[in-house]
């Protein structure tokens, strides 16, 4: 965790202290703690002297608190534009820890940027098609084809409160906006496969809560979609299961369209995770083959991690 900046106990104090002077406090102490300690216990270290005191609580300690520990929360964000081959560019509000909020969605994964820069190779299969991602997060992937690959509609979809709010705040920083009060009928029989081909300059662009274990083959009929991506999207058994039995239900929901084209992008971090996934797959008799793509990407300037796209018959 990052430390406080220097200046956090003296902007406590000036908050808290202009509301309302107490003196019993014992502010070197605080002052410390305000330096050194992580936001949670901070906050219950000053609260417990507060309370050890018998003091009347003080809604002003309370809402100073909250004001600086807002600061140091909104400081973990910070902005970043990916160039594409086009010359346009992605610029997104990301999160700079692993972990934010309870999620690591806030910010963009590798599987991520090897995806879009596949997808961005191979216009064709996206154009005038509706798109269906999973786990967009806040965003990357499905805003570089939205600008590069001219599809008719792209369905961003996640399941996490804090993670829909940013990606939302991130299609309206690249002009994108998305449909208001979408309902689970978002398709309708006029918009099915007849568009494929041809360009769309500005997608119909769809932001869905889309929850892997609840959702019902109806919803997922709606929506109509031509092709299904997701990236860094196997990483835990669980999610594993999760996300098979949707893609189960994706393949009974079809009705009497064709199947959608399925790919998933993984960075390969546990290969006893990868390879469960892949044998659940076999299980429940999902083919697959992996895409070949380039070993390196455009996107990432250090590192390059392990990553493998597979096509997936459902």
């Amino acid at each position: 965790m990052a430390e406080p900046c220097p200046g956090l106990a003296l902007r406590f104090q000036r908050r808290f202290l202009a509301a309302r002077p107490l003196r019993s406090l014992p502010w070197p102490e605080l002052e410390q703690s305000l330096r050194t300690a992580p936001d949670a216990a901070l906050l219950a270290d000053i609260l417990h002297k507060l309370e050890s005191t018998a003091a009347e609580p003080l809604d002003e300690l309370y809402e100073a608190l909250a004001d600086v520990l807002k600061e140091e929360e909104e400081s973990t964000h910070c902005y970043k534009n990916y160039l594409l081959p086009s010359g346009d560019c992605v610029s997104l509000c990301e999160s700079t820890a692993l972990i934010s909020g309870g999620t690591t969605g806030l910010l963009t994964w590798e599987a991520a940027l090897h995806l879009a820069q596949w997808a961005l190779q191979n216009p064709s299969l996206f154009r005038g098609r509706t798109i269906l991602e999973l786990g967009s997060g806040i965003g990357f992937t499905g805003i570089a084809i939205c600008k590069s690959c001219q599809p008719r509609t792209f369905i961003f979809s996640d399941c996490h409160p804090r993670v829909l709010r940013q990606l939302g705040e991130n299609l309206q920083l690249n002009g994108l906006t998305p449909e208001p009060d979408v309902t689970w009928s978002i398709q309708t029989e006029s918009q099915g496969q007849e568009g494929e081909g041809q360009s769309f300059q500005t997608p119909k662009v769809i932001v869905a809560e889309l929850d892997w274990g609840s959702v019902t083959e109806k919803q997922l009929l709606a929506l109509r979609a031509d092709v299904v991506i997701a990236a860094d999207v196997v990483y835990d058994p669980e999610i594993i299961l999760a996300l098979i039995g949707m893609l189960q239900k994706l393949s009974t929901s079809r009705a009497d369209r064709k199947a959608p084209e399925v790919f998933i992008a993984s960075t390969i971090r546990n290969p006893d995770t990868y390879q469960l996934f892949q044998a659940k797959l076999d299980k429940a008799g999902i083919r697959w083959q992996v895409i070949p793509a380039h070993s390196s990407c455009n996107f990432l300037y250090d590192v390059q991690p392990d990553v493998t796209i597979l096509q997936l018959f459902i």
